[in-house]
């Protein structure tokens, strides 16, 4: 037996779980305390009604014959594969059903499309980054190029038309740093894109934070991006879906390359890989695309958007230097007192227990900036607020 050697090159810990591990610790020799977690971007609101109703009703059909439902199809059922349709019609995107398939997340998606792709292909990933994009291509040994995203460029790396690579990673709004693309900038990566034969991979899986109208919510709303652009989302953030687990991704028809069309090899591969999302939570899922749903997932959003802005405002009374919080449910802001992210991470958890999520673990350039996020309650995220001006 040989195994995959390309392990050896991952950190030894996902950050994440390095994170818990701190805070347990912590949580152990301090059981009085209460910590305050604004680090892993976890909802905490409950499901909405009409997301309960669509699940109790799904339930009662799998209890009766005449509407059990067994295997279904890999690919999701027409019902929910529709409703996203007319989701993207509704903001100026066109879609072909076949070209939607549903999923348990945009992160399984994001990992399990790099099967489509040889292992010669070169990739450009931003730093900072969600750690997933750099593991599922390290895991694969792929070559890794980095394009710096900084506080000078607003956290919104361009292309550089000196560098040729093959597939691009790209996520707006930002996960770490809530920043968010323009059209022009899109514009300028489709281009890019479509110059060098290379694949967009677009993660949209914050779109529904998007407020300003100017800002794109998919980056089909960019012309010919259906030639070179594959793009992932999630009901996760949207409709508090990270219990149940569901999210789409698109595979346009469009996408060729050496005469094989990637829509075709994602269906070949989810038909071979995957088993689909159950039939229940795809139900639930639907709810969140009706007109009840929609009008109760936007007062979720509302929710976390109004502890973003209280967190904002704490950063702008203290001089805190930070990016995102309006497009976004994270808020990125410059470690104080020449702290790296880790030292603040302990320094934070320490002093006012309140967890972040040290930026250092999305990349050598998150090294001295920190994220938190606004999936609390408005009572904690005010509470953390408050302990954090004590401290800066």
């Amino acid at each position: 037996m040989k195994l995959n050697e390309n392990y050896r090159e991952l950190k030894e810990s996902y950050l994440f779980s390095e994170v818990a591990k701190k805070v347990n610790a912590f949580q152990a020799a301090n059981p009085d305390k209460k910590v305050i977690r604004m680090g892993i971007g976890d909802v905490t609101l409950p499901l909405c009604e009409s997301v309960i109703k669509a699940l109790h009703n799904a339930v009662d059909e799998m209890g009766r014959a005449e509407t059990f439902r067994g295997y279904g199809p890999e690919q999701g059922y027409d019902f929910l594969r529709s409703a996203i349709k007319d989701h993207y019609a509704q903001n100026g995107v066109e879609l072909d059903i076949d070209e939607i398939f549903v999923s348990d997340g945009a992160k399984s998606d994001i990992g399990n499309i790099t099967d489509l792709f040889s292992k010669d292909n070169t990739v450009l990933i931003p730093d900072p980054v969600y750690p997933v994009y750099v593991d599922t291509n390290t895991m694969n040994g792929r070559k890794i190029i980095y394009m710096d995203g900084t506080a000078e460029n607003g956290f919104l790396p361009m292309p550089d038309k000196n560098v040729k690579v093959d597939i691009i990673y790209l996520c707006s709004p930002n996960n770490p740093t809530g920043a968010c693309y323009t059209k022009a900038q899109l514009e300028e990566w489709v281009e890019y894109a479509l110059e060098n034969n290379a694949l967009i991979l677009f993660d949209s899986a914050y779109e529904s934070f998007v407020s300003d109208e100017g800002l794109p919510r998919s980056i089909y709303s960019v012309e010919d991006a259906k030639k070179c652009a594959i793009e992932f989302c999630s009901l996760s953030k949207t409709a508090g879906f990270t219990g149940l687990r569901c999210g789409y991704t698109i595979v346009p028809k469009t996408i060729e390359s050496g005469g094989m069309r990637l829509n075709k090899m994602w269906l070949r591969r989810q038909t071979t890989k995957f088993n689909g999302v159950p039939y229940i939570v795809q139900r639930a899922a639907c709810a969140v695309f009706g007109a009840d749903g929609i009008s109760e997932t936007r007062r979720m959003v509302a929710h976390y958007k109004q502890n973003a802005q209280i967190i904002a405002k704490t950063m702008q009374e203290t001089g805190t230097r930070f990016f995102g919080g309006i497009n976004s449910p994270y808020i990125w802001f410059e470690c104080p007192f020449g702290m790296d992210s880790w030292e603040f991470f302990d320094f934070m958890l320490e002093k006012i227990a309140v967890v972040g999520t040290p930026g250092a673990g999305f990349g050598k350039n998150g090294n001295n900036f920190f994220r938190l996020t606004a999936f609390n309650s408005k009572e904690n995220t005010t509470e953390a607020m408050e302990r954090f001006k004590t401290l800066c």
